[in-house]
């Protein structure tokens, strides 16, 4: 099925293409996603390939190996950094292939048997240094950026999927159904965030597996966050359903479905793609702000609210961590306003409308 775009949709995908900062900005962050897809063949501790008699072994999304299936002389995991500097001892035709930082976030490297924050080396590839508990930091902040924009890409997408569908039912329906609702939606907005995220983790077991605790953070702070949009939905709702083709359409026997989601959200769309990186910067800066005072993601997922964390505790010993993820949490968070602002001014309807 081909795709046709609107020409006006046209001109503001131009105009966005025009708006250099924006535009470069959008693919720097496409390029981090895609690279993150893929962050255990850059970032692990597991060997990307091993050659061990002839055979080719593919650790990183293969089995679990333990050591003796290398000739080594323990049944646990096996340790790739070992393993080569073994083979390299050896001087055999076996060898190993590591990815360019060959430490997992979760994995404690001290070099002196002591867990604490070393400077950055590239010798021992610590590129960024170590925090306070041995933990490669470049590899914590690679995956906890990850993770922070896959969360504020799922929490886009509730907040919105449930703001438009309430926004436009009380646009459309108005009357008694917009009273109320407005009404509900005033009283919920009222409920303080902050302490329902700390009462709702403070009861939750500590046998809930770590994605189950994310599930339900994200499902928190979508329950308090959607309130928002609708407003801006039922605005434009409003506006919509008394212009003509809306009519026309009512005349021509359409469903009430057909009208919202065929007529009027497309003729929103300047709307809602306006606020989605604006929403993404709000995502990623509640949850470093809900990890930074302990009550985001659950320990021990790499997160730059716990580096920033650390850091602060260790600013003149280890100034190497909060400069890192400071650093990180900054160029994230002007990237991604960088694109809004670019889509904003894109798709500002004054760019391309004539009044008389």
């Amino acid at each position: 099925m081909q795709i046709r775009l609107n020409p006006q949709t046209i001109k503001k995908l131009r105009r966005f293409r025009e708006i250099k900062r924006g535009y470069y900005s959008f693919i720097l962050v496409v390029i981090f996603l895609i690279l993150s897809l893929f962050a255990e063949m850059l970032i692990n501790n597991k060997a990307l390939i091993v050659s061990y008699q002839g055979d080719l072994y593919f650790p990183t999304y293969a089995a679990f190996h333990p050591g003796t299936d290398f000739g080594l002389d323990y049944p646990y995991e096996t340790n790739y950094r070992e393993l080569k500097q073994h083979f390299n001892d050896s001087g055999s035709d076996n060898w190993v292939l590591l990815p360019v930082v060959p430490y997992s976030p979760f994995e404690n490297d001290a070099s002196t048997g002591i867990f604490r924050p070393e400077p950055p080396s590239s010798s021992a590839r610590h590129f960024l240094g170590t925090d306070t508990t041995s933990r490669d930091i470049l590899a914590r902040l690679f995956y906890g950026t990850r993770i922070a924009l896959l969360f504020s890409l799922g929490f886009m997408a509730s907040v919105y999927l449930i703001g438009v569908m309430v926004g436009c039912a009380m646009g459309y329906f108005g009357g008694l159904f917009d009273i109320i609702s407005q009404r509900i939606i005033e009283i919920w907005s009222n409920i303080p965030f902050l302490y329902m995220v700390i009462i709702v983790f403070s009861v939750i077991p500590d046998t809930f597996t770590v994605g189950m605790r994310i599930l339900i953070l994200l499902t928190v702070m979508v329950l308090f966050s959607w309130t928002s949009m609708t407003y801006y939905m039922r605005t434009e709702t409003y506006k919509e359903k008394v212009r003509d083709y809306v009519s026309a359409a009512r005349i021509l026997g359409a469903s009430n479905t057909r009208i919202v989601f065929h007529h009027i959200l497309p003729n929103v769309l300047a709307t809602l793609v306006t606020f989605m990186p604006f929403t993404i910067v709000s995502a990623i800066s509640a949850i470093t702000a809900l990890d930074f005072l302990g009550f985001g993601l659950p320990p021990p997922t790499p997160s730059l609210g716990e580096l920033l964390k650390q850091g602060t505790q260790t600013l003149r010993t280890a100034p190497w961590i909060v400069m890192s993820a400071f650093g990180t949490l900054v160029v994230l968070l002007t990237l991604v306003t960088f694109i809004g602002e670019a889509i904003r001014e894109s798709f500002d309807p004054k760019k391309f409308t004539v009044y008389k």
